[in-house]
């Protein structure tokens, strides 16, 4: 029976990120993943690597500073993956949010961003909306202009992966945990893979399986219980066109969720929604009354589209983000990720629950100090916010 330090459950973005920090940290790794990297969630979002602008207005500023250092190391250490963007805040006469309130939140932005790269913003003259790539005028007040990223989630989440196994992380693929045991010395851990059962062994095992987690969480033995949490499905559309200028970040008119409009490729990406989802997180898709809410959203804002349906669509496609559960819309619920341990001392098992794809590197981070008490002193190898990331 193999023996390692570390051992994580899910190749996502969260996952990668985990076993990347740990092996940095100079420790033993195993990263296990049943179908592929990035699978679910981390190659079904709305590929921005940004500071959250709209997690300002419901006081989440420390979410905000977190996730604009996290966009600055990637700028500097993936630059082939990750991209400044213009983003556009088109603002009208309806439009619920004041031009006031947008500099007051863009200054904070600025500011939790410590002035750095991509900080800056201001309005766009009203001579050059013509040229906005067919963004409707009528009613419009004022276009405010500010930057943040934008990634390929899969290939960012392939580089993180590419990034441990520099660092000595075994990555086993088409392995499927059915048993968790915690013992004395730490974890044991049986799965399938090609055919094959195999046990191994480790101090720590984390549950990076995002949306899975509860059902990975089932598998232990002593049995565990996990937080209450949430399953929010987002969806996200694919038409034709290509925006030339830019991001835009608009308001439904409908509820006044924020929407993203954006260049994707050689199509336009439009998302995303949030539908409360119960079912299986490997049957989740797109459903007609979300396709239907994100064209009403597009064709609101981009006249060109009129008559567009959902048959007209080069694709769609829907993800599941885990969020806490609660009362109210989800888009209102905290984004802050939940690290959850079977005990508070020397921890064994460790879920992670919720997180943004932003936020990656950070969340390792996290995992890394609640179980370093667990862990043997090991040379570290390297510093996460250093390591640079490659394109495949």
């Amino acid at each position: 029976m193999s023996r390692c330090d570390v051992i994580v459950i899910g190749a996502g973005i969260h996952g990668c990120g985990v076993a990347q920090g740990a092996a940095a940290a100079g420790h033993g790794v195993l990263l296990l993943e049943q179908q592929f990297p990035a699978h679910g969630t981390s190659s079904r979002s709305s590929k921005l690597i940004h500071g959250g602008l709209r997690y300002l207005e419901s006081g989440q500023f420390h979410l905000v500073a977190e996730s604009l250092a996290e966009r600055s190391y990637m700028l500097a250490n993936a630059p082939e993956l990750v991209q400044l963007k213009p983003f556009y805040v088109p603002l009208y006469k309806d439009t619920r949010r004041r031009a006031w309130q947008l500099t007051v939140g863009l200054s904070l932005y600025a500011v939790l961003g410590r002035f750095g790269r991509g900080t800056s913003f201001g309005f766009v003259p009203r001579r050059q909306w013509d040229a906005l790539d067919g963004l409707k005028t009528e009613g419009l007040r004022h276009v405010f202009r500010y930057y943040d990223g934008q990634t390929d989630d899969a290939a960012l989440t392939r580089a993180v992966l590419r990034s441990a196994q520099s660092l000595g992380a075994q990555y086993e693929q088409g392995a499927q945990v059915y048993a968790t045991e915690l013992t004395d010395r730490g974890v044991r851990v049986s799965y399938r893979y090609h055919g094959k059962v195999v046990d191994a062994e480790a101090t720590v095992v984390v549950n990076a399986t995002g949306p899975w987690a509860a059902t990975v969480a089932r598998f232990v033995t002593p049995a565990l219980q996990l937080p209450t949490i949430e399953l929010v499905q987002g969806t996200h559309i694919q038409v034709p066109g290509q925006l030339r200028q830019g991001i835009y970040y608009v308001e439904s008119p409908r509820d006044g969720r924020a929407v993203f409009i954006m260049p994707w490729h050689d199509r336009t990406l439009v998302g995303t929604t949030e539908t409360r989802y119960r079912g299986n997180p490997e049957q989740v898709h797109p459903l007609p009354s979300e396709l239907n809410y994100l064209l009403y959203v597009l064709r609101h804002y981009f006249p060109a589209y009129e008559g567009m349906s959902a048959r007209d669509l080069l694709g769609s496609f829907a993800g599941l983000r885990v969020l806490p559960a609660g009362s109210g819309h989800a888009f209102h619920r905290p984004r802050e990720t939940v690290v959850h341990a079977d005990r508070e001392l020397r921890p064994r098992f460790v879920s992670i629950l919720g997180g943004k794809l932003t936020g990656w590197r950070a969340t390792s981070e996290q995992v890394m100090k609640r179980i370093a008490a667990s862990l043997p002193m090991r040379p570290a190898r390297a510093d996460t916010r250093k390591l640079r990331l490659e394109p495949g």
